[in-house]
């Protein structure tokens, strides 16, 4: 797996992470230091713990159909959504899948500002290893909450830390008992599928993950992430693939021929 990681970045600017979800061992990496010292906003790959959240505390039905409205301004930026404009309705499982803002950004604001950011903390953007401390504000107003839910302002997380927070997601599928977040799994299998992250599909491989794309604090170019787990059903690893001047589909696109690799190698044993 460590050839396929050479050669996923081989050109690029950026980091590779794979971790064996159960043990949380390293199994192949690139530029670790990067990976482990960088602080960016984590774009959309936040919106599954956002949701995640809301579920769990019982304010948001994952069978509610809430409406993709376009434009979407919020505050200063302009955030439509980059699915097809005919997706319009979408309960949680799509909405994670077609990494849709609107939905989240109407959805946020049935938590308060104190919750979110504590929710986020639990959820493990918080200091792993010996990495930089990404930091979380506690929103304040309608417009801070809903940036924060979209991973644009507000908070900055090292891309370990978001793989370590994707791998406890992982253990938590492992689980016999994930009722609760039933949708948000299979949103992220289906963003990989079908969605936005299709870009990492694998055949004969269930694949679960997520795409980011955000802009650099004091610099309009972006960057991209792909944070996932695989098998979907049963997680044996987790990687995080983070491009600077890029975007989550790249991203998605260098995991897919990771996780190919995973695959092949799997066959054999």
């Amino acid at each position: 797996m460590q050839q396929a990681v050479d050669h996923a970045l081989e050109g690029r600017a950026g980091s590779i992470a794979v971790v064996d979800v159960s043990s949380d061992k390293i199994l192949a990496s690139k530029n670790l230091d990067l990976a482990a010292t960088e602080l960016v906003r984590p774009g959309s790959t936040l919106k599954p713990f956002v949701l995640m959240e809301l579920l769990a505390a019982g304010k948001l039905d994952p069978n509610q159909h809430l409406t993709c409205r376009r434009p979407l301004r919020i505050g200063a930026m302009r955030l439509d959504c980059a699915h097809t404009p005919a997706v319009t309705r979408l309960n949680t499982d799509d909405a994670i899948a077609y990494s849709c803002n609107s939905y989240v950004a109407e959805a946020v604001l049935r938590a308060t500002g104190p919750e979110l950011a504590e929710a986020l903390r639990r959820a493990g953007f918080d200091s792993v290893r010996d990495e930089a401390l990404g930091h979380i504000e506690t929103p304040s107003t309608q417009v801070q909450i809903q940036l924060l839910a979209l991973g644009q302002q507000g908070i900055e997380v090292t891309p370990l830390e978001l793989l370590e927070a994707f791998r406890k997601l992982a253990l938590r599928r492992q689980g016999s008992n994930n009722s609760s977040g039933a949708a948000i799994f299979d949103g992220l299998e289906h963003s990989v599928t079908y969605g936005m992250a299709h870009a990492a599909y694998v055949d004969g491989l269930k694949v679960a993950g997520k795409t980011g794309t955000a802009t650099e604090t004091n610099n309009p170019r972006t960057h991209g992430l792909f944070v996932g787990y695989a098998p979907a059903e049963q997680p044996r690893i987790a990687l995080v693939v983070y491009l600077r001047n890029g975007r989550g589909l790249d991203g998605a696109m260098l995991a897919g021929t990771i996780f190919a690799e995973f695959a092949r190698t799997s066959e054999k044993h």
